[in-house]
């Protein structure tokens, strides 16, 4: 049984009210953990990709003996500790040279683990321009059908969405698309690059785009695997109740996104319907017709006393 500790002062009782589940969570945390053997790429590969994730990412300086596949429990201990749910793991051995496992955790346990073989890096040094602001929201791309159509790779899109994509934002302004992540899926490798967006005068009010490639520059080759099961990944992805969008009645969508709506009224008598007032478009009723059978009535008992009259004095 794990023991349960009570925070003593408001400073932990913060600390721990911050940890707490929300219904929107903040940016996740990444964590870079060095193996207790690394090369010289690795840990350049680590130290350029903490870059890029600034200021929500941990690097550890200490080498840590770790072996991911085979025991999962300093992970799960490092994310709670540091209430972190994203890690990059980089090792080098004469088996698996060159090695990072990239991963993430669900309830501060292991939910997604992919191991990935650096076969060429090129370090953001080597790209003698100007480079982009830390902590700027990058827009990712993928190509490849890889990417849609086997599910090793469809769950390493996920995984490269959760750990490059920065914090959730409604609107983008379009001096905002600074940074440009590639990722392609040709032949078995994964291509990494990383580009600078310029925007250039055009003659019209939409801008000419150039990319500049900054770097860091890498091609992985995917290894072993570690996938969660479907019940577990859905439970992953569960939304709360809370923020689901309550349905609306007698309210629908077609296909293109229109909105339609049903309004229910009751039954109406035309009969007594206000129409325009016109001459030509007046309706004769029987009401009408009697009324005027009637005027016409005494006037034709008038006539026939006239001619009965005339007819006596002549």
């Amino acid at each position: 049984m794990q023991r349960v500790v009570k925070p003593k002062t408001q400073r932990g009782k913060r600390a721990l009210a911050q940890r707490e589940p929300k219904l929107v969570e903040e940016v996740k945390t990444a964590m870079f953990i060095r193996g207790g053997n690394t090369s010289e790429m690795i840990t350049r590969i680590l130290k350029e990709l903490n870059m890029l994730r600034k200021p929500h990412a941990v690097m550890f300086q200490k080498k840590n003996m770790l072996r991911p596949f085979e025991d999962q429990t300093q992970l799960e201990f490092f994310s709670n500790k540091n209430d972190a749910s994203l890690f990059l793991f980089g090792s080098h051995s004469k088996k698996r040279p060159h090695n990072l496992v990239m991963g993430r955790l669900f309830n501060h346990l292991i939910l997604d683990m992919i191991e990935l073989g650096v076969d060429n890096f090129k370090s953001m040094y080597e790209f003698q321009n100007k480079k982009c602001t830390m902590g700027t929201k990058p827009c990712l791309i993928f190509t490849g059908e890889m990417f849609d159509t086997e599910l090793e790779y469809k769950r390493l899109k996920s995984l490269f969405i959760d750990f490059f994509r920065g914090p959730v934002v409604k609107n983008v302004r379009l001096a905002g698309l600074e940074h440009i992540l590639s990722f392609s899926a040709v032949n078995g490798q994964i291509h990494i690059r990383s580009y600078r967006g310029l925007l250039k005068k055009s003659g019209t009010k939409i801008p000419r785009v150039e990319l500049e490639e900054i770097g860091p520059s890498l091609d992985l080759t995917m290894r072993r695997t570690h996938l969660a099961s479907q019940d577990l990944f859905k439970r992953a992805l569960k939304i709360p109740k809370a923020l689901k969008p309550k349905k609306k009645k007698n309210i629908s969508h077609d296909v293109f996104g229109t909105q339609h709506g049903r309004v229910h009224m009751e039954s109406q008598d035309l009969g007594q319907l206000q129409t325009r007032k016109m001459k030509a478009l007046k309706r004769k009723g029987k009401q009408e017709n009697e009324e005027k059978e009637k005027e016409e009535s005494p006037k034709k008992a008038r006539t026939d006393d006239d001619d009965a009259s005339d007819e006596d004095s002549s």
